[in-house]
């Protein structure tokens, strides 16, 4: 078989230029890989026949050897890194040389290698930059790799418990489930687990196939200053409410002023809802007082509206089935024209104009011994 048959059925793309840099040769694998035949090409210039994106071909012809360099051929709107390297052959007789190149289509590997940089790239500049560290181990749980910033920030350096096992190290943070879980295939997440006087959110990443031996990849990331920010604003939130209790309390006391003589003076705007709590802390001090009259002081409320002053009438007839008389005092004309107009009938309603008066009934009702009246009373 001559050489000439050899090339054309190589496995490689192989073609030849002369002196001139024209193709005088081309074989069946450079019309595969570039989709040109022999025809078209042989006779014309390597250069107009296989641009190049960038240097030429004459670099590769006096680069000759056996060491592959990457070459980008435009095709048309389309790129592909060719791996060639060339052998130049001696005339016969003291005539021109000739160059043979041998290559192959590498365009795969090198947009592959491009990625992988990319991504290592991006990997390196997330891993140096924001507050996580990026781990991995095998299937036993031992680390291959450790490294990020969040490590430095607590004093590790990269690699540090590389050779260690996770189920060791970190069993007391109870997670050691959540990991086997992962390592078998089923992604988990962590959230807020202190660690070294941190708190750490994890992700838990499962690789199926790897030819490192890596089974699980971690992403760990501080959330130290947002869960303190957390815990400090539950701690406000939980002040504010012990705060609206107080003010809740204060702004609705109840005074026991005389032996079995309750008194709630109410200060402000009380809508449904404030009424049904004034309602809740007053039966049970009735209850738990044994009171035998509550008097309700609305001498500081202008206003209310039409369901709040039904909720009042409501509240004292409670207090009548917990065996205690209710009382109102102080009614504002406001809140009178109000109920008078929702025709609540009062005739049942030990109603004052002054607290003064309400105490003076209930001092007169208690030292006779007689029940509470239940006509309204004036003046």
């Amino acid at each position: 078989m001559s050489e000439s048959s050899l090339l054309q059925d190589a496995p490689l793309i192989v073609f030849e230029v002369d002196a001139g840099s024209t193709v005088v040769a081309w074989n069946r694998r450079a019309e595969l890989v570039f989709g040109k035949d022999a025809g078209e090409v042989v006779g014309r210039a390597l250069a107009e026949v296989l641009p190049l994106a960038r240097g030429s071909w004459r670099d590769l012809v006096d680069a000759a050897g056996p060491k592959p360099t990457v070459w980008e051929v435009r095709l048309g709107e389309a790129e592909r890194a060719i791996e060639a390297w060339a052998q130049v052959v001696p005339g016969a007789a003291g005539g021109a040389s000739r160059t043979i190149v041998y290559g192959h289509d590498g365009t795969a590997r090198v947009q592959a290698e491009a990625r992988a940089a990319l991504e290592s790239t991006m990997l390196t500049a997330i891993k140096d930059n924001l507050e996580i560290s990026l781990w991995a181990t095998d299937e036993r749980g031992t680390f291959l790799f450790m490294d990020g910033k969040s490590m430095a920030s607590l004093g590790m350096t990269p690699d540090q418990f590389v050779g260690q096992n996770i189920f060791e190290m970190y069993g007391a943070a109870g997670n050691n489930e959540r990991i086997a879980a992962a390592i078998a295939g089923q992604p988990e997440v962590t959230k807020g687990v202190e660690l070294h006087g941190h708190f750490f959110d994890t992700w838990y990443i499962p690789v199926a196939e790897d030819p490192n031996e890596v089974r699980l990849v971690g992403v760990t990331l501080n959330v130290s200053e947002a869960k303190r920010a957390e815990l400090e604003l539950r701690g406000k939130l939980e002040l504010i409410e012990r705060q609206q209790e107080v003010i809740r309390v204060l702004a609705t006391p109840i005074i026991e002023v005389w032996d079995g003589v309750l008194t709630m003076p109410i200060v402000g705007l009380i809508d449904t809802a404030r009424t049904a709590e004034i309602m809740d802390s007053l039966l049970q001090a009735v209850t738990q007082t044994r009171a035998r009259f509550a008097i309700l002081d609305l001498t500081g409320v202008e206003v209310v509206d039409t369901g709040t002053a039904s909720h009042l009438i409501k509240m004292i007839q409670a207090i009548r089935l917990l065996g205690a008389e209710g009382i109102l005092t102080g009614i504002h004309p406001t809140i009178a024209q109000t109920m008078v107009a929702l025709g609540i009938d009062l005739s049942h309603v030990g109603v004052h104009a002054k607290l003064r008066d309400a105490l003076k009934h209930c001092l007169r009702s208690g030292s006779t011994g007689a029940r509470t009246s239940t006509r309204p009373a004036t003046g």
